[in-house]
């Protein structure tokens, strides 16, 4: 099966090559009644039994058919392991759902079961993306899947539900009293509107501002293209133009113009508000003390530039995992939600690519 550090070497190659010799196919779940397909992707000539992995996809149009998730579950085939993709149809349909997560995973550890020799049933992981990142960790430590992992990865994650919406909304967070402002993503800040703000006191009525966001979000999803580039102003304009004069305000807060920013002091305020809104309606969206509950071992993989979710946050879940539980924790400028981070010369490359390279075979040695 290989030793992790040829793990790495073959998942690298296939990544920068995008070639895999792998098979694919297609199963349905049982998720508690409900049919829902999956992804299984193992070596075209697998040696038995074969270390395995389920990967939970983010809130995300494309769901597992994203193509840089496509390519990394080649890739981690490639390796010489199982990979089983899980659809979460509530996902896809930008609707965060937490408590399908832990039935989702429990689906696809019975698949890798009955796969029978093919999977080494005591060495299968867990990686999560992006939300499926802290839903990953804390679906962990459920009861049911209690022994029944090697180990968690988590991409791109976060702890505190309301640093990150505020940081979605301004671009400002901080570490430590070092405060960062870089421009965000606006699909977070998207989603959250589209599903809670209605929630938030005042704004109750507004389910044509909250229709809007979630047209924005798919549009993106759909397209594959960062929200925040100019073909969205089109739609924007038009989502805009059949709002009521009261909830064009609120609506701009969310959505204004490619070439502009929302209010930060505004921004943030409704960025508590939402935050409120979401303790009050899906707790477990924010992984909070639960954690102290998760077995480990947990691999945190995330972008020192991500313009979705701060740094800083796989900092704060680094801190609050207990400490047993924690193996890696990797900040790299390799990885990110949505643009890329262009590095500044070979010296920097280089260093960032070790440091990404110790986080992989980290990973590939948790199965």
């Amino acid at each position: 099966m290989g030793s992790p550090a040829l793990r790495t070497l073959r998942y690298v190659r296939s990544w920068i090559t995008g070639r895999a010799d792998v098979r694919a196919r297609e199963l349905v779940l049982d998720r508690d009644g409900t049919a829902v397909p999956a992804t299984l992707v193992t070596p075209a000539a697998p040696s038995r039994p074969l270390p395995a992995w389920v990967v939970l996809h983010g809130i995300t149009r494309p769901g597992r058919f994203h193509r840089q998730m496509v390519r990394f579950i080649r890739a981690l085939a490639e390796g010489g392991m199982a990979v089983l993709v899980p659809e979460v149809p509530e996902w896809r349909k930008l609707d965060p759902a937490p408590r399908l997560t832990t039935p989702s995973v429990l689906a696809g550890l019975r698949a890798l079961e009955g796969l029978g020799d093919l999977v080494a049933a005591d060495r299968v992981g867990l990686v999560g993306f992006s939300f499926g990142s802290p839903q990953a960790l804390l679906t962990s430590a459920h009861p049911a899947l209690l022994g029944r992992l090697a180990g968690v990865v988590g991409f791109g994650g976060y702890l505190d539900l309301e640093r990150t919406l505020v940081f979605q909304f301004s671009g400002r967070h901080e570490w430590r009293g070092e405060r960062y402002l870089l421009r965000p993503d606006p699909y977070g800040r998207w989603i959250a509107g589209a599903n809670y703000l209605t929630s938030v006191p005042g704004c109750e009525d507004a389910g044509e501002v909250a229709g809007g966001l979630w047209r924005l979000a798919a549009a993106a999803g759909d397209a594959g293209v960062a929200a925040w580039d100019p073909c969205f102003d089109a739609a924007k304009e038009a989502i805009r133009a059949t709002l009521a004069p009261r909830w064009r305000t609120l609506f701009d807060l969310f959505a204004p113009p490619s070439h502009r920013e929302p209010d930060q002091e505004r921004g943030e305020e409704m960025a508590r508000l939402l935050a409120a809104a979401v303790r009050r309606r899906e707790p477990t969206l924010e992984p909070g003390s639960s954690l102290q509950d998760v077995p480990g071992p947990v691999h945190l993989i995330h972008g020192r530039k991500d313009r979705l979710i701060p740094f800083s946050e796989v900092l704060r879940l680094a801190e609050a995992l207990p400490q047993k539980a924690l193996a890696r924790s990797t900040l790299t400028r390799l990885f990110a939600h949505s643009a890329q981070d262009f590095l500044p010369g070979w010296r920097e490359s280089a260093r960032e690519a070790a440091g990404f390279l110790r986080a992989l075979s980290g990973m590939m040695g948790v199965v």
